[in-house]
């Protein structure tokens, strides 16, 4: 923070801020009296300004001769934070695309994209330590008196502080960091507010450890944890290490003439816009493709930003990273603490880091020489936020490139319709990778029918005897199960009697190992029955399979079998997806069963058999993306195996073998799928031939939503041009989830200018509703779930 001295702006001018705040604007202000030095106030810095009957921390996104207000009206700026700007003006220009595009406030987008400590106020190159926090007498109470069963989350998190804690010697307290990865893995991405709630009810305390020291690994600096902080004045600046030439180490794989020609081709375009859609069969040797047009950008001293659907991925891809390139690759995703992400987005923004690998919001960092941007797994529905700033990485990725001139590079072997439509349309270019790299060949596909056929616990005897095999061969298996937990359904067999959830329209799901209850979707849980509830009956029986239920049953059924499972459940700890990767690539394991995490980017080369046991489960969805999710699941599930030089074979199990979508995948494979459904997207004017937006509004009562968006429905209506179709409002496909009941409304515009002249003052006007105070609701654009 700097106190100001001195004026350099001129007194006409106006500062206009982005605040984080909901109200979907800028605000104008007057320059301070005075600031530090000589330098002026630009934007993409921060400033700290009065904001109501408060301060607020905004960033400065122009310069402005005059305001819509009076300039009496205007207050002034109360301190300037930054002595250069956080933000280039390409960045802040994406940003406020993106505001306008997806809908969202400026304020929230602009600031909220930025690391925490950032928002928080502390220096570009302050490192801050993790807070520790334990479980009180009372929480332990609450938790034994389940005091806490109004509020599902918070109970959650109350037993995961209490599980996690003690994992370091001597002690009972738990790091933040380990903490917000166990909470991301659990499914709790929103935890900070029911967090804090917990220590207002003094049933969780935040703490600091006296004279403990820890290294940073962006910043390599040591941090000492003192129970007061350090003042913001007092923090000194973390010495930078300079940026090296990158050290290039040849390839150890042999290129087939399909990598050589989409490696050049990318290549040729470093320093212009150039959209590519890598497509490739799994195990085609993609990555290395496009690591040889990193090595390029970085061997001409520009900078790569690398994109990668799950935090899973990290690890794997960083040693891959580190086996061809000596230089700085820094990775930025959630898993890490504030300290950590600061450091890593200071050494983007500083061109320390070469190489960027990250999650979705990796999209946002800035880079001080930009030369490629990778999609990697670009299909992937985890590119789409699905909460607050619901933006797609994946077309921001896109869209950031234009605007810098740098190639964007989208891989996948199963890639989505929209990237599909793009190159027919001539806006991206096609690479195709059409064979497995090296010796690999592609897996041979076996169809079990299920049919008045015996199976227990989702095993066909076909599938024993394939794992039998396998393991005489000292190969390995994995077994798909797109469900976590033993059984997703609880039930009382003397009256028919269902473990639902009393928050959603959801059935409990029964997790063995814990002897619990639970709600995937708002986190309730209670412990297991031991007696139906109504009747009084003791004999309550599991329905359904997971992945729980499948480990059990496989090491029973085949004695002295290793198996491991990876799931959210599983690998919830810290370090314990490493562990569990390290373990199938040493042969520890003879048989791996997971879920969907198992599909995104691994790399078996001893798994020979995958066997998916339940295909039907996305044929029959009630989105219309439902058979493309499905379609995109089977094949990258399936190309797990046989991707060393063993031969592999899928074994599908299924009860609807003559379904059209898996006899067209398994005999004509993805590309045929996809072009019937892109014929039927057209015939039924739907993304990519349509452009949706959906308005969601939910409440603690019913009539409230409904309400709300059929004045919404109805002002829409009567502004609404040609070409914009309001549909609805309708119930969610899930009404009730969390307590709340939800409500929402489709817009389908025939063209994606038609949608965004439409949006911006239709949205006004619902801000302005008496009802829109009733309700929590959102506008998702290209929304990628309707649920």
């Amino acid at each position: 923070m700097h106190r100001l001295a001195k004026t350099t702006v001129m007194a006409e001018a106006i500062i206009q801020v982005a605040v984080p705040t909901p109200l979907r604007r800028h605000f104008d202000y007057l320059p301070p009296l005075a600031i530090p030095g000589s330098f002026p106030i630009r934007s993409g810095m921060r400033v700290r300004v009065p904001f109501g009957r408060t301060a607020a921390i905004g960033i400065v996104i122009g310069i402005a001769r005059k305001s819509d207000l009076p300039i009496t009206k205007l207050k002034r700026v109360l301190d300037v934070l930054d002595e250069e700007p956080l933000l280039d003006q390409s960045m802040l220009d994406l940003l406020r695309w993106a505001s306008g595009y997806f809908q969202h406030p400026v304020g929230e987008v602009v600031v909220g994209t930025l690391p925490r400590l950032l928002r928080m106020g502390r220096g570009l190159h302050a490192f801050a330590c993790d807070p520790e926090y334990s479980i009180t007498v009372a929480g332990e109470r609450a938790l034994h008196e389940s005091s806490l069963s109004a509020a599902p989350v918070q109970e959650r998190l109350l037993r995961l502080i209490r599980d996690h804690a003690g994992e370091r010697a001597g002690g009972n307290r738990v790091r933040e960091q380990a903490l917000k990865e166990a909470f991301v893995e659990a499914g709790i991405p929103n935890w900070r507010r029911p967090l804090q709630a917990l220590i207002d009810k003094g049933t969780v305390v935040r703490e600091r450890d006296e004279g403990i020291e820890r290294t940073d690994a962006a910043a390599g600096k040591k941090c000492d944890l003192r129970k007061t902080p350090v003042p913001h004045a007092e923090i000194p600046r973390l010495a930078q290490p300079q940026a090296k030439p990158c050290d290039l180490t040849p390839s150890p794989l042999r290129m087939n003439a399909d990598q050589i020609d989409a490696a050049d081709a990318i290549s040729a375009q470093i320093g212009l816009f150039a959209p590519f859609l890598l497509e490739g069969v799994t195990g085609s040797g993609k990555t290395e493709v496009y690591l040889r047009a990193i090595e390029e950008v970085v061997a001409a001293g520009r900078q790569a930003l690398v994109l990668i659907p799950e935090i899973g991925l990290t690890p794997q891809l960083i040693a891959r990273f580190g086996e061809r390139l000596s230089c700085q690759v820094q990775t930025l995703h959630s898993g890490l603490s504030d300290g950590e992400r600061l450091a890593a987005w200071t050494s983007a923004r500083d061109g320390q880091a070469q190489v960027v690998v990250g999650t979705r919001s990796a999209v946002f960092v800035p880079l001080a020489r930009p030369g490629l941007i990778v999609v990697d797994e670009e299909h992937d529905l985890s590119y789409k936020q699905q909460e607050g700033f619901r933006y797609s990485a994946r077309d921001l990725a896109v869209m950031r490139a234009r605007n810098v001139g740098v190639p964007v590079v989208l891989a996948s072997a199963t890639p989505s319709l929209e990237a599909i439509e793009n190159v027919r349309r001539g806006r991206y270019r096609h690479l195709v990778l059409s064979h497995r790299a090296g010796h690999a060949r592609m897996p041979r596909i076996d169809v079990v029918d299920l049919r008045s056929r015996p199976f227990a616990q989702g095993l066909s005897d076909p599938l024993i005897e394939a794992i039998e095999d396998a393991r005489s061969r000292r190969e390995q298996v994995l077994l798909f199960v797109n469900r976590r937990g033993y059984a997703p359904r609880y039930l009382c067999h003397g009256c028919g009697w269902i473990a639902d959830c009393s928050r959603c329209d959801a059935q409990l799901v029964l997790h063995h190992a814990d002897r619990r209850l639970r709600c995937h979707h708002c986190f309730f849980e209670q412990p297991l029955l031991l007696a139906c509830p109504e009747c009084g009956c003791e004999d309550l029986r599991s329905l359904g399979i997971g992945t729980e239920r499948v480990a059990q049953a496989l090491e029973a059924r085949i004695e002295g079998l290793r198996v491991a499972r990876m799931d959210r459940d599983s690998t919830r700890r810290r370090g314990a997806l490493e562990s569990l990767l390290a373990q199938v690539h040493s042969g520890e394991v003879d048989a791996l069963v997971g879920t969907q995490m198992l599909a995104k980017g691994h790399h078996f080369p001893n798994v020979t058999v995958v066997a998916i046991l339940d295909a039907d489960g996305g044929l029959f969805g009630v989105d219309f993306r439902s058979t493309e999710r499905m379609a995109q699941l089977l094949i990258q599930v399936a190309g797990r195996a046989g991707r060393g030089d063993r031969p592999g074979r899928v074994i599908l199990q299924t009860h609807h073998p003559q379904h059209p979508l898996l006899r067209g995948l398994i005999l004509e494979g993805y590309r045929t799928f996809c072009d019937g459904a892109l014929d039927e997207r057209r015939r039924a004017h739907l993304p990519p031939y349509a452009n949706l937006a959906l308005v969601r509004a939910e409440a603690m009562q019913r009539r409230f939503p409904e309400v709300f968006l059929k004045e919404a429905a109805a002002g829409g209506r009567a502004r609404a041009p040609t070409g914009i179709s309001i549909l609805g409002p309708a119930p969610a496909p899930m009404e009730r989830r969390a307590g709340r009941w939800r409500t929402q409304l489709l817009i389908e515009a025939s063209s994606r200018s038609a949608l965004q002249r439409f949006l911006g003052p239709w949205i006004e006007t619902l801000e302005a509703l008496p009802s829109a105070r009733r309700v929590r609701w959102s506008v998702d654009v290209d929304p990628q779930e309707m649920v």
